[in-house]
C-alpha cells in the first residue's frame, strides 16, 4: 500500500513499494495558495487513494496545479480523476507524448498480471513548459526544471523546492531499480547526474524506489553513473560484434546490477541506444518482445500493490 510522508512542514511523498512497474512515486506540496500534486499514479483505484492520503493531510481535496514529471502511465493516468479545477502542468514534449500513448487504451500482455487501469481516460496538461516555469502557493516557491535534453525521456521535468531543498527528481533517478531509458538515452542521462546533484537537494523524491537524503545522493548517482556506462559500453560491443540487441544483451553479465529488480530493462536500453546509434527512434513493441524473451516470460507486476 502506498505511504504519505511529510518529508518537511507541508510537503509530502506518496511512496508506493515496491517501486517496480507500474509503481510509482507522487507527492504533494501544500500553501496557503493551493496545493500542488507531483504526478498521479497508474490506475484509478491507486490515485484515488493518494488524492484522498493528500486531502486529509492538507484538508485539501480540490489541487490548485498538479505537475506530471514525464509522459509515462505510471505518473499520469491517473489525471483524470483530478478535479476540473485542477490546472495540470507538462512540458509540451510530455503533453505531445501522452497524446499519442496507446497503452491507456489496454496494457499488452508484456506484464504478468496485466495491470487493470480501471476508470481512467486521456488528460493532458493544460499548460506546458519547455524550459522552466514558477509556481507561487502563497510565498512558497515550486520551481519546474527540464533538463535541456531527453534523458529518462525527452520531456522530463524535475520539481524544486529552493527554500526547503526538497527535489521530486521523477525517473531521472530509479533508487535501487534498474533505470529505464527506453524513451530517452544514456547520453542525456550521464548528463542530468550532473545536473541533479548540482541542486544541493537535501531530501530527494526519486521516482521509484525509497527516499533520499542528500548524504545518500552521491552514492544513488554514482551507482546509476556506473550503469549507464555499462549500457554504452555493451551497445558498442554489441554493434562492432555485429549482434542484435537481444544478443548483445544475452551476451553480457550484468555484474554488480544484477540484484537490481528489472533487469530486463537492459534489452530496452539498448534497443533505444541502437535505434539512436541508426537515426531512429527505434521500435518499442520490438523492444518489449525482445525484453519477454530475455526475461523468459511477461515482466512481473507488483505482488506489493494491487493493480487496480
Amino acid at each position: 500500500m502506498g505511504q504519505l510522508r511529510e518529508i518537511v512542514d507541508g510537503v509530502y511523498a506518496w511512496v508506493q513499494p515496491d517501486g517496480t512497474w507500474w509503481v510509482n512515486n507522487a507527492g504533494a506540496i501544500a500553501g496557503p495558495g493551493g496545493t500542488v500534486l507531483v504526478d498521479t499514479c497508474a490506475t484509478a483505484e491507486r490515485t484515488r487513494r493518494f488524492l484522498g492520503a493528500v486531502a486529509d493531510a492538507t484538508g485539501d481535496d480540490t489541487p490548485r496545479w498538479a505537475v506530471n514529471t514525464h509522459q509515462h502511465g505510471d505518473h499520469t493516468y491517473g489525471n483524470s480523476l483530478l478535479p476540473d479545477s485542477t490546472v495540470l502542468i507538462g512540458h509540451e514534449a510530455m503533453r505531445a507524448g501522452l497524446a499519442a500513448d496507446p497503452i491507456i487504451l489496454g496494457c499488452p500482455p508484456f506484464w504478468s498480471p496485466v495491470p487493470d487501469w480501471g476508470a481512467v481516460t486521456r488528460r493532458v496538461p493544460d499548460t506546458v513548459l519547455r524550459s522552466e516555469l514558477t509556481l507561487y502557493s502563497g510565498e512558497r516557491r515550486v520551481e519546474l526544471r527540464h533538463p535541456g535534453y531527453p534523458a529518462h525521456t525527452t520531456g522530463d521535468v524535475v520539481v524544486w523546492l529552493p527554500a526547503e531543498r526538497v527535489l521530486f527528481s521523477g525517473d531521472l533517478i530509479f533508487n535501487g531499480l534498474t533505470p529505464m531509458m527506453g524513451m530517452g538515452s544514456i547520453d542525456g542521462g550521464l548528463r542530468s547526474l550532473e545536473w541533479l546533484a548540482s541542486f544541493g537537494a537535501e531530501h530527494i523524491v526519486p521516482g521509484h524506489g525509497p527516499l533520499l537524503t542528500g548524504a545518500e545522493l552521491p552514492g544513488v548517482l554514482e551507482r546509476l553513473e556506473r550503469y549507464y556506462r555499462f549500457v554504452r559500453e555493451t551497445v558498442a560491443d554489441g554493434r562492432s560484434r555485429g549482434l542484435t540487441p537481444l544478443e548483445a544483451a544475452q551476451d553480457r553479465d550484468l555484474g554488480e546490477f544484477a540484484d537490481w529488480p528489472d533487469r530486463e530493462r537492459l534489452v530496452l536500453n539498448i534497443h533505444r541506444e541502437y535505434a539512436l546509434a541508426d537515426g531512429t527512434d527505434g521500435n518499442l513493441l520490438e523492444a518489449f518482445t525482445d525484453a519477454v524473451t530475455w526475461n523468459h516470460g511477461p515482466l512481473a507486476t507488483s505482488v506489493n500493490e494491487p493493480a487496480s
